[in-house]
């Protein structure tokens, strides 16, 4: 993840290509282990439950920060003490690195979660 986290999204060119299955599994295992790769390599999603909901709102602020930092938003679903976070970059029509980089950098948020 070291590596993913350090680094920065950057635009997609048109007409760059998704990612490939087998370019998304490694990408996948430098994650934490409860991302999970869609079946059509499409997005990658997380579920992360927290206590309450101050804390699940507070861990969605941050997450915000992160994604208008880096200019890549993700799908988000919100219950009282849960999350679902889902990547997908919708200017290739499946994954790109960028994708994976924020997930790094949301897992970065809550190191004690890993």
């Amino acid at each position: 993840m070291a590596d993913l986290v350090t680094r920065h999204c950057t635009p997609c060119a048109a007409g760059t290509p998704p990612l490939e299955g087998e370019q998304a599994g490694r990408l996948l295992g430098q994650l934490h282990a409860d991302w999970t790769l869609a079946g059509d390599n499409t997005s990658i999603s997380r579920t992360f439950r927290f206590k309450n909901y101050y804390q699940t709102l507070a861990f969605v602020n941050a997450l915000a920060w992160v994604a208008h930092g880096e200019d890549h938003h993700p799908d988000l679903e919100v219950g009282y003490n849960r999350c679902l976070v889902r990547y997908s970059t919708h200017a290739v029509g499946g994954l790109s690195e960028n994708d994976f980089i924020c997930a790094a950098r949301i897992d970065a948020l809550l190191p004690e979660a890993g």
